[in-house]
């Protein structure tokens, strides 16, 4: 049994969970019920919050919402944490799980800049160059841009020309943006012989603190090793470690997440 005192702070950061995911002033009595407790307990712990800044009472209302304190304390941590730091555990784990190759990038308006790569375990290297720009159209990472980017970033690249890098990349904009909306609906991307032939990649999407796409994850091979229609398996570690990085800077959970599973769970994410 847990002492009182180790039982309050385990409340204490369960009302700031819950308020920072409800993203609205939320009343004392939703709050016991969510947490399964009582009014007076959790009216005791919200008055302590109020006083030291990291909850905010609502002058109109008997509601709270997040305060200013730990607003400033989530940007503190969030702006020390870049997707390149917290990146390197995260992609070794996938590589040593797979095999393939992984490669991290970072969503820009102009494509999607690699900002690190793992190489596969096989004696055959395939990967992509730190430092390349991506093509949104073309690229199972710029596919990820395109799905969980900002809506000005879609519209644009629909109406811009879409150049083509093998005879299997997307040159129209109607095709184009059907496969936006199937990466959107399953969450992961591919592209099979579209920037390179022989040579194909699954991604999925990593978020920030503030919930936007900042980047991707993916493993790079031939595409006989991720074929066109990738397996389960590839799809469920890619969208764990994206799932891993996103937690890592911050994300809140989003009801698309696959579930944790215990070896990544257990896997350090920042060394």
């Amino acid at each position: 049994m847990q002492p009182d005192g180790v039982q309050a702070v385990v409340l204490t950061l369960r009302i700031l969970e819950h308020l920072v995911q409800a993203q609205r002033d939320v009343g004392v009595t939703p709050l016991a019920a969510a947490l399964g407790t009582t009014k007076s307990r959790i009216f005791r712990h919200l008055q302590t919050l109020v006083a030291q800044g990291y909850v905010a009472r609502s002058p109109d209302s008997e509601r709270y919402r997040v305060g200013s304190h730990l607003v400033a304390l989530g940007l503190a941590v969030a702006g020390g944490l870049d997707l390149a730091s917290v990146a390197g555990p995260v992609m070794r784990h996938l590589r040593e799980t797979l095999g393939h190759s992984v490669v991290v990038s970072q969503l820009e308006p102009e494509g999607m800049r690699v900002i690190s790569m793992v190489s596969g375990t096989s004696p055959f290297e395939i990967g992509v160059r730190p430092g390349s720009l991506l093509a949104f159209h073309a690229t199972a990472q710029g596919k990820i841009g395109l799905a969980f980017g900002p809506e000005t970033l879609r519209q644009a690249v629909f109406r811009s020309r879409l150049d083509l890098q093998t005879p299997r990349t997307i040159g129209s904009a109607t095709t184009l943006r059907r496969e936006i909306e199937q990466v959107q609906a399953r969450g992961w991307a591919v592209a099979p012989n579209e920037s390179l032939l022989g040579v194909n990649v699954l991604a999925a999407p990593i978020f920030g603190a503030g919930g936007d796409c900042v980047g991707a994850i993916g493993i790079v091979d031939s595409i006989q090793y991720v074929e066109e229609a990738p397996s389960d398996e590839q799809v469920r570690q890619t969208r764990l470690a994206a799932q891993a990085l996103s937690t890592a800077l911050g994300s809140p959970p989003r009801t698309t997440d696959p579930p944790p599973v215990d070896t990544l769970r257990s896997t350090p994410i920042i060394d």
